[in-house]
């Protein structure tokens, strides 16, 4: 064991102590913290006593400023200035004024257009000219081969390959 005496880091009072380092006794000045958020408050206070007298003047200003209301539309009553303030129809799904709900119109669009597409029926009896479901139409171009007749030729509206393809008729 050594007797020698050891510089163990601790100065008097337990503090630390460095010949060349300095040590804070705290890490943050309350006080000073506490002066910079009552200066921030009075500065936020300091400005809206500001804002509102100019807000104030320039709404006045801008109400002065604005044209008067048409005699005629003064005469009308609430719900009818309302109307008249909307554009005509037709108008644009989700904007006020507008009743029906833009996802049901959608919903109903995509029903008919599936109801549509799978139906079987006469476009034009006189012709022979059926419509039938697309997935039938698609398989009947599937069992061709992508052939348009078996001729090469393009089919015309009144052949039977262009009827057994689901050729609409306008």
């Amino acid at each position: 064991m050594s007797t020698e005496k050891h510089n163990d880091g601790h100065g008097t009072n337990d503090v630390p102590f460095h010949e060349t380092v300095t040590f804070e006794p705290r890490d943050i000045n309350v006080a000073t913290v506490a002066k910079q958020l009552i200066y921030l408050a009075l500065t936020i206070v300091i400005a809206l006593l500001i804002c509102v007298p100019v807000l104030k003047v320039l709404t006045g200003m801008a109400a002065e400023n604005d044209a008067p209301m048409a005699p005629v539309r003064a005469q009308m009553n609430a719900s009818d200035r309302e109307r008249m303030s909307l554009p005509p129809e037709p108008r644009l799904q989700g904007v006020p004024g507008h009743t029906a709900d833009a996802q049901q119109d959608l919903r109903d669009k995509v029903a008919a257009d599936t109801a549509a597409n799978e139906s079987i029926g006469w476009v034009d009896k006189a012709n022979g000219i059926a419509k039938i479901p697309v997935s039938e139409a698609m398989k009947i171009i599937a069992e061709q081969g992508g052939r348009t007749s078996s001729s090469g030729a393009a089919p015309t509206k009144g052949s039977k390959s262009a009827q057994a393809q689901g050729e609409k008729k306008p």
